[in-house]
């Protein structure tokens, strides 16, 4: 599986897609399923970078390198879970939303993957109009909550002493 579809490169390996300097927003993708990943780049196409990892653990690293709004999680990714990755991220300076995803998206796995912190759940196959709404709402809120922060990120350096890239737009 790739582990991340874009054009240049940067960012100590990750590669940058092409315009994040201007108006380009970035999710992560945590799928051992090539298909769900494909279907969320195809549905994210205008205006998103979909950085594709396998493991929790390398979606991690991405996350520790530079904040990003949006992390979309297979229920069923192992061998860690999605709530060990949502207790990991909430531990970064500048969180990311987690939306979990699963062809049984049924009643209970709503109730609590929102009742333990998750942005929201997402049924696969994924609607389309669905994806995009959530996504554009998530990362909306995010940026309300973050944006501050990552107005020093675009400096140079922010508070902590961490390098990230400068990223604009809402």
């Amino acid at each position: 599986m790739a582990e991340i579809l874009s054009q240049s490169k940067g960012w100590n390996g990750i590669k940058k897609p092409p315009g994040l300097e201007t108006e380009f927003h970035t999710v992560i993708s945590v799928s051992s399923n090539d298909d769900d990943c494909a279907s969320l780049e195809h549905i994210l196409k205008s205006g998103w970078a979909v950085i594709r990892r396998a493991t929790i653990a390398s979606a991690l690293s991405v996350l520790r390198e530079m904040p990003t709004p949006i992390v979309i999680c297979d229920c069923d990714v192992l061998p860690a879970t999605w709530q060990e990755l949502l207790d990991r991220i909430s531990l970064l300076p500048n969180p990311p939303l987690l939306i979990v995803t699963s062809r049984l998206a049924d009643e209970r796995l709503w109730a609590e993957a929102l009742n333990l912190g998750a942005w929201d759940v997402l049924a696969k196959p994924f609607d389309a109009d669905e994806v995009q709404r959530i996504v554009s709402i998530a990362e909306q809120h995010w940026q309300d909550r973050h944006g501050a922060c990552l107005g020093r990120a675009k400096q140079g350096k922010s508070s902590n002493g961490i390098r990230y890239p400068a990223a604009t737009g809402a």
